[in-house]
């Protein structure tokens, strides 16, 4: 089924199709994906002896070393040009996120890595076109170089698209991505807001006991059948240099789509879950919260499987969907400090301490509660409007 798969800018979202793939056009498609990877691998090599002669190496200077590949290499010139001055545009944008990262001397993990080579067998192909290089004609997709692909339309798109993605997933299925313009679909105001605070107990708590989003455990439910098929794997592991069995390719895939599913499962619940929230609210107070560190905890099975930056991501999409004001609140001591108030206590309060008590005030509350009203006041909205708690005045529109 298609489904709106987030913003590449504002005005702009990915409508995804599963494509009918014949094994004439499959053949076609992986020579397309090998041309691509051999000109992402050249380009790394490139960059990477550029970089340890201290010279420059943008994408214009890897178009120009493109021409001349194509012209030393009858193959590469067998296969069309878009898909492959398109690797290098990706190539580039990988290389200056990973040198800014590099200048602006942050953290190791934080940094995004510098491109690597993509290894043959390991890495699922992805092929992009621009406008010049697809037209959709009698419903078919047709791309450069005479492949036709079926496309499984199950829904129309809104506009004329601007580019498209061909991926294949680790099913095997395939896919196309198109980039296409969309109109904002305003949603009737109600005047009310709703603080949101992350946790593992409960993905999703807020000011609203109506719009918690529980812990649904897909991963929990799901691990026992796909320990099996891990089993299974461990058994039937190839040997170094040679080549995976039957059963292994079999129970590999069967596993794949055990995470397959979990994945929609969680996909599914996050967004009818932003949806409610953006029907009945007009402005949203989430807070910017990032998981890595729960992954280096002894609970970092119950986090993953929560999938919070999925969820916060499909918030952060339905309102630009439907023009909802939404700001994200720095987490820094949001389980410190008071709701009511605003007083901060002495010390962080450790995990296994669920109830907030307010030193100043006496205020109790639980502590997810608690920060939920906290990300309301940071965002200089007024929590007494959301969860019917009354608040004092010196705090009316008080901005941490």
């Amino acid at each position: 089924m298609a489904t709106p798969q987030g913003t590449e800018e504002a005005g702009h979202a990915r409508y995804t199709y599963r494509l009918r793939v014949s094994s004439t056009n499959r053949r076609a498609l992986m020579s397309e994906w090998d041309r691509c990877r051999w000109v992402w691998n050249q380009c790394v090599a490139e960059s990477r002896a550029a970089y340890g002669a201290g010279e420059k190496c943008g994408p214009a200077l890897l178009d120009k070393m493109l021409t001349g590949w194509r012209m030393e290499h009858e193959w590469l010139r067998e296969g069309a040009s878009v898909p492959q001055q398109q690797i290098i545009r990706d190539f580039a944008k990988s290389r200056a996120k990973a040198l800014k990262d590099v200048t602006a001397r942050l953290p190791m993990r934080q940094r995004a890595g510098m491109p690597r080579f993509k290894k043959k067998g390991l890495a699922d192909p992805t092929i992009n076109y621009t406008r010049r290089g697809f037209r959709l004609q009698d419903g078919r997709l047709h791309l450069a170089r005479g492949i036709a692909l079926t496309v499984v339309w199950s829904r129309g798109l809104p506009s004329e698209p601007t580019s498209v993605r061909i991926y294949r997933d680790s099913l095997g299925h395939w896919y196309a991505s198109f980039v296409v313009k969309v109109k904002a679909q305003p949603l009737a105001r109600t005047g009310r807001c709703i603080g949101i605070d992350w946790g593992v107990k409960e993905t999703a708590t807020t000011t609203s006991d109506d719009h918690d989003l529980p812990h649904a455990e897909h991963g929990k439910k799901a691990a026992e059948r796909l320990a099996h098929y891990q089993r299974m794997m461990a058994r039937r592991r190839p040997g170094r240099g040679q080549a995976a069995s039957k059963g292994y390719r079999k129970v590999r895939r069967q596993a794949a789509r055990v995470h397959k599913k979990i994945a929609r499962r969680r996909q599914d619940d996050a967004r009818k879950w932003a949806k409610r929230v953006m029907v009945d609210f007009d402005r949203i107070a989430v807070e910017n919260f990032c998981p890595k560190f729960l992954g280096r905890s002894t609970m970092a099975r119950k986090a993953a499987d929560a999938a919070i930056s999925a969820t916060k991501h499909e918030l952060i999409n339905m309102a630009r969907k439907h023009q909802r004001a939404l700001q994200l609140v720095h987490p820094a001591h949001t389980t410190m400090d008071c709701g009511r108030c605003g007083a901060r206590t002495k010390h962080a309060l450790p995990l296994s301490e669920r109830t907030y008590t307010c030193i100043a005030c006496g205020a109790e509350s639980p502590r997810d509660k608690n920060s939920a009203r906290v990300m309301l006041v940071r965002a200089g909205l007024t929590p007494s409007g959301a969860d019917r708690v009354s608040l004092d005045r010196s705090l009316n529109g008080r901005v941490a």
